[in-house]
C-alpha cells in the first residue's frame, strides 16, 4: 500500500541534514539565508509557473497515492516544496564546497565547455522539437550557458564540479520520485513528450532540468551575496560574506 506521505518525506529528508547543519558554529549558513531565499523565491515562481503549465498540458503528472492531497493550483504542495528543499540542499553543498576548493576565474576552457553543452542542447532540442519537455529543458539550459559565457561568473567551474557530485543524491531522490524501488512513480511523464532514454527510471531530461534549476539558484545567490558585500558597512563581520569575495578583497589590502 502506498503511503500518502511519500513525496513529502522525500522532500523533507532531502533538506534535513543541510538545514540542521546550517546552524552549526562552523557553518552559520543561516546567515546566507537572505541571498538564498531571494534565489529560491525566484525559482519557485519561474519553475512553478512552468510546472503548472506542463501539468495542465499533461506533459507530467502526480500520483495521488503518494501525496497528502493539498494542492496549489494543479500542483501538489509537495511539488512546490521540492523547489524549496532541493535548491536549499544544493546551494548549501555549493557554498561549503566553495570553502574547500576556490576558483576565481572564468577560463577559456570553461567557455569551450559551455559551448560544447550549448551545441549539444540545441542539437537535441532540434532533433526532438515535437517533445515539449525535451525542447523546453535543453533550450533553457543552452540559454543559461550562453548567458554564463557573456557574464563570465567566477563560480562556474565550482558549479560544474559540485553538480557532478550532486548527481549521486540526485539519482537517489529522482529515482524514488520516478518509481525506483516503488510500486509506481510519484511523478509520471508522458512518453510522447520525452526522448525515452532513462537512467534507472529517471528521464534523461531530468538531469539537464536539474542542472538548469541549480544553476539559476547559484547565480542569483552569488549575485545577491555580492551586492550585500558591496553595501555592507566596514564594521560588519565577514563570516557571513562569500568566501571568494573576501579573498579578493584581502588581496587588495596593503601588506
Amino acid at each position: 500500500m502506498a503511503a500518502r506521505q511519500t513525496y513529502l518525506l522525500i522532500d523533507l529528508l532531502s533538506v534535513f541534514v543541510p538545514f540542521v547543519a546550517s546552524f552549526h558554529q562552523k557553518s552559520r549558513f543561516y546567515r546566507k539565508w537572505p541571498a538564498l531565499f531571494c534565489a529560491i523565491s525566484a525559482t519557485v515562481l519561474g519553475y512553478g509557473l512552468w510546472d503548472l503549465w506542463f501539468t495542465h498540458l499533461g506533459v507530467w503528472g502526480f500520483n495521488k497515492s503518494y501525496t497528502v492531497g493539498l494542492n496549489i493550483g494543479n500542483l501538489p504542495v509537495e511539488e512546490v516544496l521540492f523547489f524549496i528543499c532541493i535548491p536549499y540542499a544544493c546551494v548549501f553543498t555549493f557554498h561549503h564546497f566553495s570553502t574547500l576548493f576556490q576558483t576565481e576565474k572564468f577560463t577559456p576552457g570553461l567557455a569551450i565547455l559551455n559551448y560544447f553543452f550549448i551545441g549539444v542542447c540545441f542539437v537535441i532540442a532540434a532533433i526532438y522539437h515535437d517533445r515539449y519537455y525535451t525542447v523546453a529543458t535543453f533550450t533553457l539550459l543552452a540559454i543559461l550557458l550562453l548567458l554564463a559565457n557573456f557574464t563570465k561568473p567566477v563560480w562556474m567551474f565550482r558549479f560544474y564540479v559540485v553538480y557532478a557530485l550532486l548527481l549521486i543524491p540526485f539519482t537517489i531522490v529522482n529515482g524514488l520520485l520516478t518509481g525506483t524501488l516503488l510500486a509506481a512513480p510519484v511523478v509520471w511523464y508522458n512518453s510522447a513528450e520525452i526522448i525515452g532514454f532513462r537512467l534507472l527510471t529517471i528521464p534523461i531530461e531530468d538531469i539537464f532540468y536539474g542542472m538548469g534549476l541549480i544553476m539559476v539558484n547559484v547565480s542569483i545567490y552569488e549575485r545577491v551575496l555580492h551586492k550585500l558585500y558591496q553595501n555592507a558597512p566596514s564594521t560588519c563581520s565577514t563570516d557571513h560574506l562569500p568566501i571568494t569575495i573576501n579573498q579578493n578583497s584581502s588581496k587588495n589590502q596593503p601588506g
